[in-house]
């Protein structure tokens, strides 16, 4: 599951998270919820890495330069890279406990 969700992050700000569920649902159906899971996991949590993972952030973004702050690119990245990948890791953790507590 934690690759699915690493794979789905990775495509979400490759190509926006939006189309990336849209690639990846249909392909991991199959395999059972829990994938399909870990697909939503990473498509929500992934996009925090880069300004163009997700709609809500360049929206985001631009809201915020509208009231004259900034948030720069580098400063934007490096949060990103430190709190993403750890908040994927507990949450694909948390679903997989809640699976298996709940034999699923």
């Amino acid at each position: 599951m934690l690759i699915l969700a690493a794979i789905a992050a990775v495509l979400a700000n490759v190509i926006n998270n939006l189309p990336a569920v849209l690639v990846l649902l249909p392909l991991t159906v199959a395999a059972g919820p829990g994938a399909v899971l870990a697909v939503l996991i990473g498509v929500n949590i992934g996009p925090n890495l880069t300004y163009t993972g997700s709609l809500a952030t360049m929206l985001w973004r631009r809201i915020i330069h509208q009231h004259n702050h900034s948030a720069g690119l580098a400063e934007f990245t490096l949060l990103g890279v430190l709190t993403a990948p750890a908040a994927l890791i507990v949450a694909v953790v948390a679903l997989w406990a809640s699976l298996h507590a709940l034999g699923g």
